[in-house]
């Protein structure tokens, strides 16, 4: 078995889409980053690189680089997935918490879980998505920034 471990924060500005788990979710603010800013994948992808002992997202696809500008996230996740595929270990499961003030993702959570399931190539009951607020606490809770923490198991 092997534990992987995914933290991602982006800033929150207009005129982006806010994206997590590969779903659109309806707001006036989305991630400010070098791709399509996708947190939540983000995150998952450190954590299957983590657990594959890999390194972390930014050196398999560097902010420096061109390539990666506005790529949608999900483009980054399936290539992880490859990586997984070809070390021939299995996902168990995902379990993730979005830590965000507005807007509420609960009414989405079961959108993004089947969003990261089928990016994932698992059953959605494989993919946990919680979501928190830190009630105004720091930049994340004053509603500047969207933070997500995933935690991944994967069989040998």
């Amino acid at each position: 078995m092997r534990v992987g471990f995914g933290y991602d924060i982006h800033r929150l500005v207009p005129g982006r889409r806010l994206m997590l788990g590969g779903f659109q979710v309806p707001s006036e603010y989305g991630e400010d980053g070098h791709s399509d800013g996708d947190t939540l994948i983000h995150a998952l992808v450190d954590a299957l690189l983590g657990a594959l002992a890999l390194g972390d997202i930014g050196s398999f696809f560097p902010p420096s680089d061109p390539l990666y500008k506005d790529i949608n996230s999900a483009v980054l996740l399936k290539e992880a997935v490859r990586f997984i595929q070809e070390k021939r270990a299995k996902l168990v499961n995902v379990d993730s918490t979005v830590i965000l003030e507005q807007p509420k993702i609960g009414p989405y959570r079961e959108k993004i879980r089947e969003s990261l399931a089928a990016l994932l190539e698992i059953e959605a009951f494989r993919v946990s998505v919680k979501a928190k607020t830190k009630e105004g606490a720091d930049a994340t809770g004053r509603g500047e920034a969207v933070e997500a923490y995933v935690v991944v198991l994967l069989e040998d």
